[in-house]
């Protein structure tokens, strides 16, 4: 049961994470860590939170 609710949940932040742009462009570290942030964390997301901007 926790591997479905799991994979629900990281269905839905691939889902929110995409609808935000955070895929657009994967071509430094900074945007490949804000991506996988957001697929994480993507309640943040829905709450307003912008990762975007993260300084490495």
């Amino acid at each position: 049961m926790h591997s479905i609710i799991g994979f629900v949940y990281m269905v839905a932040g691939v889902a929110v994470a995409n609808s935000q742009g955070y895929f657009a462009n994967l071509t430094t570290l900074p945007n490949i860590l804000a991506a996988v942030l957001a697929v994480v964390l993507w309640p943040l997301l829905i709450m307003g939170i912008n990762l975007h901007n993260l300084s490495v």
